[in-house]
């Protein structure tokens, strides 16, 4: 039923979110000749002959941020990839008196000349908020790393590192800082990865009994792999009792027959359940 209306075959980017629903987020459909023929959409081909265009459908649209969001955000706010992070480091200087803030300042600029060409930073020294209200705002827009530095930093030579997807904070000396940076965001874009593919793991289930099916459903969800005979009316009577809707047919199939999680009739292939947007 998820088959886009016209198309000959669809194919679709499943990705789960943190609350363990399914978000289609790309899709790539093959329209065959249905929708040139309707628009009489034609070429001429290498014999000089009019024919009608085979055409697609595809692409990921604006529901892939909103993916990114759902998938690693947490109760903080924003936690974005690196990669894609508009800014990717912030450095919080920190001053109680304007003795302080001369001392820190004069430390931060050749930081921020040595960070700039090669991260995208911001520097926040608004006065009118404190550090600890900076440090809630940036984690809530979930910039990778903060950098902080005091006084005490400045008279060790050092900067503090904190990480927003583990919130691990790590002293470090401000010489070869750029490159530490760097490194630390490729850490933190491979882990976010991995956290998100662990959790995916862990809330995938094959199944083969129905009560166990609902199971999950009736709890906090996931994507079940289970055999679909291929029958719409399964596929509406399992919606119907479990929100549960068929989001795809992976190509990754283990080759063996089974039997429908619904009806109990020959099935050839698994289909992947879940709840979805």
């Amino acid at each position: 039923s998820e088959k886009f209306a016209g198309a000959v075959t669809s194919y679709t980017i499943e990705a789960m979110m943190g609350n363990r629903w399914a978000l289609q987020a790309g899709t790539s459909h093959f329209l065959g000749q249905n929708f040139a023929r309707a628009f009489e959409i034609k070429y001429l081909d290498r014999n000089n002959e009019l024919q009608y265009c085979w055409t697609t459908s595809w692409g990921l649209s604006t529901r892939f941020v909103g993916a990114i969001v759902m998938v690693h955000g947490d109760d903080q706010g924003l936690k974005l990839p690196p990669k894609l992070a508009p800014t990717q480091a912030v450095i919080v200087p920190i001053w109680r008196s304007e003795e302080e803030k001369a001392v820190v300042l004069d430390a931060l600029s050749p930081i921020e000349a040595e960070l700039r060409p090669r991260i995208r930073l911001e520097v926040d020294t608004r006065e009118e908020y404190t550090p600890g209200w900076k440090f809630n705002e940036w984690e809530m827009k979930g910039v990778p790393l903060r950098i902080e530095i005091g006084p005490r930093d400045v008279e060790k030579d050092q900067v503090v590192l904190v990480r927003r997807d583990t919130g691990q904070k790590t002293p470090v000396p401000q010489e070869g800082l750029a490159q530490r940076a760097l490194d630390l965001l490729g850490e933190i874009q491979a882990n976010l990865l991995a956290q998100a593919r662990a959790f995916l793991e862990e809330n995938s289930f094959a199944l083969e009994d129905y009560d166990e099916f609902k199971a999950v459903f009736e709890g906090e969800g996931g994507f079940v792999w289970a055999y679909w005979c291929g029958s719409a009316g399964c596929e509406a009577a399992i919606k119907e009792e479990t929100k549960a809707t068929i989001r795809c047919i992976p190509f990754d199939q283990e080759g063996s027959e089974g039997r429908c999680i619904y009806c109990g009739g020959e099935a050839k292939e698994k289909a992947v359940f879940a709840k979805a947007y």
